[in-house]
Protein backbone atom coordinates (compact mmCIF):
# COMPACT_ATOMS: atom_id res chain seq x y z
CA UNK A 1 0.00 0.00 0.00
CA UNK A 2 1.29 3.48 -0.87
CA UNK A 3 1.94 6.19 1.67
CA UNK A 4 -1.20 7.89 3.05
CA UNK A 5 -2.13 11.07 1.20
CA UNK A 6 -0.91 14.37 2.59
CA UNK A 7 -3.58 16.69 1.25
CA UNK A 8 -7.34 16.63 1.24
CA UNK A 9 -8.13 16.02 -2.41
CA UNK A 10 -6.18 12.77 -2.31
CA UNK A 11 -8.86 11.39 0.03
CA UNK A 12 -11.14 10.82 -2.96
CA UNK A 13 -12.52 7.51 -1.69
CA UNK A 14 -12.52 8.32 2.03
CA UNK A 15 -14.28 11.67 2.06
CA UNK A 16 -17.90 12.46 1.27
CA UNK A 17 -19.74 15.72 0.44
CA UNK A 18 -21.22 15.94 3.94
CA UNK A 19 -17.79 15.95 5.57
CA UNK A 20 -16.47 18.37 2.96
CA UNK A 21 -19.36 20.74 3.70
CA UNK A 22 -18.93 20.46 7.47
CA UNK A 23 -15.18 20.99 7.36
CA UNK A 24 -15.52 23.85 4.90
CA UNK A 25 -18.13 25.57 7.04
CA UNK A 26 -16.01 25.40 10.20
CA UNK A 27 -13.01 26.61 8.20
CA UNK A 28 -15.10 29.49 6.89
CA UNK A 29 -15.85 30.70 10.42
CA UNK A 30 -12.18 30.70 11.38
CA UNK A 31 -11.13 32.48 8.20
CA UNK A 32 -13.83 35.13 8.56
CA UNK A 33 -12.93 35.99 12.15
CA UNK A 34 -9.25 36.29 11.28
CA UNK A 35 -9.72 38.28 8.09
CA UNK A 36 -12.69 40.61 8.54
CA UNK A 37 -10.73 43.56 10.00
CA UNK A 38 -8.55 43.51 6.89
CA UNK A 39 -11.68 43.45 4.72
CA UNK A 40 -12.81 46.63 6.45
CA UNK A 41 -9.45 48.28 5.77
CA UNK A 42 -9.44 47.09 2.15
CA UNK A 43 -12.87 48.59 1.55
CA UNK A 44 -11.80 51.95 2.96
CA UNK A 45 -8.71 52.01 0.76
CA UNK A 46 -10.77 51.21 -2.32
CA UNK A 47 -13.51 53.76 -1.58
CA UNK A 48 -12.24 57.19 -2.68
CA UNK A 49 -13.71 59.30 0.16
CA UNK A 50 -11.83 57.88 3.19
CA UNK A 51 -8.64 56.79 1.42
CA UNK A 52 -6.66 59.95 2.18
CA UNK A 53 -7.18 59.50 5.92
CA UNK A 54 -5.00 56.41 6.13
CA UNK A 55 -1.29 56.20 5.41
CA UNK A 56 -0.84 52.43 5.65
CA UNK A 57 -2.61 49.23 6.60
CA UNK A 58 -1.35 49.42 10.18
CA UNK A 59 -2.34 53.09 10.44
CA UNK A 60 -5.83 52.28 9.16
CA UNK A 61 -6.26 49.44 11.67
CA UNK A 62 -5.13 51.59 14.61
CA UNK A 63 -7.17 54.62 13.51
CA UNK A 64 -10.38 52.66 13.08
CA UNK A 65 -9.85 50.93 16.43
CA UNK A 66 -9.17 54.23 18.20
CA UNK A 67 -12.09 56.12 16.65
CA UNK A 68 -14.67 53.36 16.34
CA UNK A 69 -13.31 50.75 18.74
CA UNK A 70 -13.16 47.07 17.90
CA UNK A 71 -16.75 47.23 16.72
CA UNK A 72 -15.62 49.39 13.80
CA UNK A 73 -13.35 46.67 12.43
CA UNK A 74 -16.14 44.08 12.54
CA UNK A 75 -19.13 46.20 11.47
CA UNK A 76 -20.93 44.42 8.67
CA UNK A 77 -19.76 40.96 9.73
CA UNK A 78 -23.29 39.75 10.50
CA UNK A 79 -24.17 39.21 6.84
CA UNK A 80 -21.04 37.21 5.94
CA UNK A 81 -21.04 35.41 9.31
CA UNK A 82 -24.53 34.12 8.58
CA UNK A 83 -23.63 33.05 5.07
CA UNK A 84 -19.88 32.97 4.38
CA UNK A 85 -19.15 29.81 6.44
CA UNK A 86 -21.95 28.00 4.59
CA UNK A 87 -20.62 29.43 1.36
CA UNK A 88 -17.19 28.07 2.20
CA UNK A 89 -18.74 24.68 2.93
CA UNK A 90 -20.50 24.84 -0.42
CA UNK A 91 -17.20 25.75 -2.06
CA UNK A 92 -15.36 22.69 -0.78
CA UNK A 93 -18.29 20.34 -1.39
CA UNK A 94 -18.73 21.65 -4.93
CA UNK A 95 -15.01 21.35 -5.51
CA UNK A 96 -15.16 17.69 -4.46
CA UNK A 97 -18.13 17.02 -6.74
CA UNK A 98 -16.51 18.64 -9.78
CA UNK A 99 -13.23 16.88 -9.10
CA UNK A 100 -14.91 13.48 -8.82
CA UNK A 101 -16.86 14.23 -11.98
CA UNK A 102 -13.68 14.96 -13.92
CA UNK A 103 -11.81 11.91 -12.69
CA UNK A 104 -14.83 9.69 -13.34
CA UNK A 105 -15.23 10.99 -16.89
CA UNK A 106 -11.51 10.53 -17.55
CA UNK A 107 -11.67 6.98 -16.18
CA UNK A 108 -14.74 6.15 -18.26
CA UNK A 109 -13.02 7.51 -21.36
CA UNK A 110 -9.81 5.58 -20.66
CA UNK A 111 -10.43 2.69 -18.18
CA UNK A 112 -6.82 1.55 -18.52
CA UNK A 113 -5.43 4.98 -17.72
CA UNK A 114 -5.53 4.59 -13.94
CA UNK A 115 -7.82 4.56 -10.93
CA UNK A 116 -10.49 7.17 -10.22
CA UNK A 117 -8.88 7.57 -6.79
CA UNK A 118 -5.54 8.80 -8.11
CA UNK A 119 -4.51 12.36 -7.32
CA UNK A 120 -5.94 14.77 -9.91
CA UNK A 121 -3.79 16.76 -12.29
CA UNK A 122 -3.23 20.44 -11.62
CA UNK A 123 -5.34 21.24 -14.68
CA UNK A 124 -8.23 19.30 -13.11
CA UNK A 125 -7.64 21.17 -9.85
CA UNK A 126 -7.89 24.51 -11.65
CA UNK A 127 -10.98 23.51 -13.62
CA UNK A 128 -12.87 22.24 -10.57
CA UNK A 129 -11.98 25.32 -8.53
CA UNK A 130 -12.95 27.70 -11.36
CA UNK A 131 -16.31 25.94 -11.54
CA UNK A 132 -16.72 26.49 -7.79
CA UNK A 133 -16.00 30.18 -8.24
CA UNK A 134 -18.69 30.48 -10.87
CA UNK A 135 -21.26 28.64 -8.75
CA UNK A 136 -20.63 30.61 -5.57
CA UNK A 137 -21.09 34.02 -7.20
CA UNK A 138 -24.83 33.39 -6.91
CA UNK A 139 -24.48 33.96 -3.17
CA UNK A 140 -21.28 36.00 -3.01
CA UNK A 141 -22.55 38.98 -5.01
CA UNK A 142 -25.54 40.01 -2.83
CA UNK A 143 -23.67 39.16 0.39
CA UNK A 144 -20.79 41.47 -0.49
CA UNK A 145 -23.14 44.20 -1.70
CA UNK A 146 -24.94 44.21 1.67
CA UNK A 147 -21.65 44.21 3.57
CA UNK A 148 -20.27 47.14 1.57
CA UNK A 149 -23.46 49.15 1.97
CA UNK A 150 -23.30 48.60 5.75
CA UNK A 151 -19.67 49.70 5.82
CA UNK A 152 -20.54 52.79 3.81
CA UNK A 153 -23.31 53.74 6.24
CA UNK A 154 -20.83 53.35 9.08
CA UNK A 155 -18.52 55.96 7.53
CA UNK A 156 -21.28 58.59 7.55
CA UNK A 157 -22.07 58.27 11.24
CA UNK A 158 -20.12 59.41 14.32
CA UNK A 159 -18.73 56.61 16.46
CA UNK A 160 -21.44 56.90 19.13
CA UNK A 161 -24.17 56.42 16.50
CA UNK A 162 -22.74 53.35 14.77
CA UNK A 163 -25.28 51.16 16.55
CA UNK A 164 -27.99 52.85 14.47
CA UNK A 165 -26.86 51.05 11.34
CA UNK A 166 -29.52 48.49 10.41
CA UNK A 167 -28.67 44.79 10.37
CA UNK A 168 -27.81 42.91 7.20
CA UNK A 169 -31.33 41.58 6.68
CA UNK A 170 -32.81 45.07 6.80
CA UNK A 171 -30.22 46.45 4.38
CA UNK A 172 -30.88 43.55 2.02
CA UNK A 173 -34.61 44.26 2.04
CA UNK A 174 -33.96 47.96 1.44
CA UNK A 175 -31.82 47.15 -1.58
CA UNK A 176 -34.41 44.73 -2.95
CA UNK A 177 -37.20 47.29 -2.58
CA UNK A 178 -35.06 49.92 -4.31
CA UNK A 179 -34.23 47.85 -7.38
CA UNK A 180 -35.29 44.23 -7.05
CA UNK A 181 -33.12 41.22 -7.82
CA UNK A 182 -31.18 43.10 -10.47
CA UNK A 183 -29.92 45.60 -7.92
CA UNK A 184 -28.99 42.84 -5.45
CA UNK A 185 -26.69 41.50 -8.16
CA UNK A 186 -24.95 44.79 -8.85
CA UNK A 187 -21.31 43.97 -9.59
CA UNK A 188 -22.01 40.41 -10.76
CA UNK A 189 -19.75 40.60 -13.84
CA UNK A 190 -16.54 41.65 -12.02
CA UNK A 191 -17.40 39.18 -9.24
CA UNK A 192 -17.50 36.34 -11.77
CA UNK A 193 -14.23 37.51 -13.36
CA UNK A 194 -12.62 37.68 -9.93
CA UNK A 195 -13.88 34.38 -8.52
CA UNK A 196 -13.51 32.10 -11.54
CA UNK A 197 -9.84 32.91 -12.01
CA UNK A 198 -9.22 33.61 -8.33
CA UNK A 199 -10.48 30.29 -7.03
CA UNK A 200 -8.79 28.43 -9.86
CA UNK A 201 -5.42 29.92 -8.91
CA UNK A 202 -6.24 29.58 -5.21
CA UNK A 203 -6.61 25.80 -5.24
CA UNK A 204 -3.92 25.44 -7.91
CA UNK A 205 -1.46 27.26 -5.64
CA UNK A 206 -2.42 25.19 -2.60
CA UNK A 207 -2.18 21.84 -4.34
CA UNK A 208 0.94 22.77 -6.29
CA UNK A 209 2.77 23.89 -3.14
CA UNK A 210 1.80 20.74 -1.26
CA UNK A 211 3.09 18.59 -4.08
CA UNK A 212 6.46 20.33 -3.87
CA UNK A 213 6.71 19.18 -0.24
CA UNK A 214 5.01 15.79 -0.63
CA UNK A 215 7.00 12.82 0.78
CA UNK A 216 8.50 10.46 -1.79
CA UNK A 217 6.51 7.30 -2.62
CA UNK A 218 7.18 4.18 -0.60
CA UNK A 219 10.00 1.91 -1.87
CA UNK A 220 8.88 -1.28 -3.63
CA UNK A 221 9.90 -3.51 -0.72
CA UNK A 222 7.58 -1.52 1.59
CA UNK A 223 4.61 -1.63 -0.75
CA UNK A 224 2.90 -4.35 1.26
CA UNK A 225 3.24 -2.51 4.57
CA UNK A 226 0.35 -0.52 5.96
CA UNK A 227 1.78 2.53 7.70
CA UNK A 228 -0.43 4.37 10.22
CA UNK A 229 -2.17 7.52 9.06
CA UNK A 230 -0.09 10.54 10.01
CA UNK A 231 -1.46 13.08 12.46
CA UNK A 232 -2.06 16.59 11.09
CA UNK A 233 0.90 17.91 13.10
CA UNK A 234 3.20 15.93 10.83
CA UNK A 235 2.26 18.18 7.92
CA UNK A 236 1.37 21.51 9.49
CA UNK A 237 4.37 23.42 8.08
CA UNK A 238 3.83 22.66 4.37
CA UNK A 239 0.07 22.89 4.80
CA UNK A 240 0.19 26.37 6.33
CA UNK A 241 2.75 27.50 3.78
CA UNK A 242 0.51 26.21 0.98
CA UNK A 243 -2.45 28.08 2.46
CA UNK A 244 -0.51 31.33 2.46
CA UNK A 245 0.68 30.79 -1.13
CA UNK A 246 -2.89 30.00 -2.21
CA UNK A 247 -4.21 33.22 -0.70
CA UNK A 248 -1.57 35.39 -2.35
CA UNK A 249 -1.85 33.75 -5.76
CA UNK A 250 -5.63 33.84 -5.71
CA UNK A 251 -5.69 37.59 -5.13
CA UNK A 252 -2.69 39.09 -6.87
CA UNK A 253 -3.88 38.25 -10.39
CA UNK A 254 -7.58 39.03 -9.97
CA UNK A 255 -7.39 42.01 -7.62
CA UNK A 256 -8.36 44.70 -10.19
CA UNK A 257 -11.73 42.96 -10.63
CA UNK A 258 -12.30 43.21 -6.88
CA UNK A 259 -11.54 46.94 -6.92
CA UNK A 260 -13.99 47.39 -9.78
CA UNK A 261 -16.66 45.33 -8.00
CA UNK A 262 -16.23 47.34 -4.79
CA UNK A 263 -16.63 50.65 -6.62
CA UNK A 264 -19.81 49.47 -8.34
CA UNK A 265 -21.32 48.09 -5.12
CA UNK A 266 -20.41 51.20 -3.11
CA UNK A 267 -22.60 53.46 -5.28
CA UNK A 268 -25.40 55.16 -3.35
CA UNK A 269 -28.70 53.30 -3.21
CA UNK A 270 -31.75 55.45 -2.39
CA UNK A 271 -33.55 54.22 0.70
CA UNK A 272 -30.53 52.61 2.36
CA UNK A 273 -29.05 55.69 4.04
CA UNK A 274 -25.71 55.68 2.21
CA UNK A 275 -25.83 59.14 0.74
CA UNK A 276 -25.57 61.62 3.62
CA UNK A 277 -23.98 62.02 7.00
CA UNK A 278 -27.35 61.90 8.68
CA UNK A 279 -28.11 58.46 7.38
CA UNK A 280 -31.00 59.64 5.21
CA UNK A 281 -31.41 58.44 1.69
CA UNK A 282 -29.32 60.11 -0.98
CA UNK A 283 -31.15 62.16 -3.60
CA UNK A 284 -31.40 60.40 -6.91
CA UNK A 285 -31.49 62.25 -10.27
CA UNK A 286 -34.24 59.94 -11.57
CA UNK A 287 -36.32 58.94 -8.52
CA UNK A 288 -38.69 56.83 -10.60
CA UNK A 289 -35.93 54.67 -12.06
CA UNK A 290 -34.09 51.85 -10.28
CA UNK A 291 -30.61 53.04 -9.16
CA UNK A 292 -28.43 51.04 -11.54
CA UNK A 293 -24.85 52.31 -11.96
CA UNK A 294 -22.73 52.41 -15.07
CA UNK A 295 -21.83 49.08 -16.61
CA UNK A 296 -18.61 47.27 -15.77
CA UNK A 297 -16.58 48.60 -18.70
CA UNK A 298 -17.81 52.18 -18.34
CA UNK A 299 -17.14 52.10 -14.60
CA UNK A 300 -13.59 50.92 -15.28
CA UNK A 301 -13.02 53.74 -17.79
CA UNK A 302 -14.46 56.29 -15.36
CA UNK A 303 -12.16 55.10 -12.59
CA UNK A 304 -9.14 55.19 -14.91
CA UNK A 305 -9.91 58.79 -15.92
CA UNK A 306 -10.17 60.11 -12.36
CA UNK A 307 -7.51 62.65 -11.25
CA UNK A 308 -5.85 60.08 -8.98
CA UNK A 309 -6.74 57.21 -11.28
CA UNK A 310 -4.70 55.53 -13.97
CA UNK A 311 -3.73 51.88 -13.73
CA UNK A 312 -2.69 52.22 -10.08
CA UNK A 313 -6.28 52.79 -9.00
CA UNK A 314 -7.05 49.14 -9.76
CA UNK A 315 -4.42 47.99 -7.26
CA UNK A 316 -5.53 50.24 -4.41
CA UNK A 317 -5.95 48.18 -1.24
CA UNK A 318 -3.74 45.32 -2.42
CA UNK A 319 -1.40 45.52 0.59
CA UNK A 320 -4.02 44.85 3.29
CA UNK A 321 -5.53 42.17 1.09
CA UNK A 322 -2.23 40.29 0.73
CA UNK A 323 -1.46 40.74 4.44
CA UNK A 324 -4.93 39.35 5.18
CA UNK A 325 -4.64 36.48 2.70
CA UNK A 326 -1.75 34.75 4.45
CA UNK A 327 -3.18 34.23 7.98
CA UNK A 328 -6.75 33.81 6.73
CA UNK A 329 -5.93 30.99 4.35
CA UNK A 330 -3.59 29.37 6.82
CA UNK A 331 -6.58 29.31 9.18
CA UNK A 332 -8.98 28.07 6.49
CA UNK A 333 -6.91 25.18 5.20
CA UNK A 334 -5.52 24.32 8.62
CA UNK A 335 -9.02 24.13 10.09
CA UNK A 336 -10.34 22.20 7.10
CA UNK A 337 -7.58 19.61 7.31
CA UNK A 338 -7.98 19.27 11.08
CA UNK A 339 -11.73 18.61 10.79
CA UNK A 340 -11.21 16.16 7.93
CA UNK A 341 -8.55 14.26 9.88
CA UNK A 342 -10.69 14.22 13.04
CA UNK A 343 -13.58 12.51 11.25
CA UNK A 344 -11.52 10.26 8.97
Amino acid sequence: MSQPPTHFWSYTAALDPTLDFLAGTVAGVSGLVVGFPFDTVKYRFQNPSPTARYHSTFHALTTITREERLHGLYKGISSPLATAPLLNGMLFATYRFLMKLQTRLDHDHDPEGGSQDEAPTLVQVFNAAAGCGLATTILTTPIELIKIQQQKQQQHLPAHEVARIPPARTVGLQIFRAGGTRLLYRGLTPTILRDVGGYGLYFFGYEGTLRLFAPPPAPPDEATATPPAPAPAHRWAPLLLAGGVAGILGWIVTFPFDVLKTRMQAEDIPGTGTGTSTGSAAPHPHPHRPPFPLGTWRTARTMYAEPDGGSRIFWRGLTPTIIRAVPVNMAVFGTFEAVVWAFS
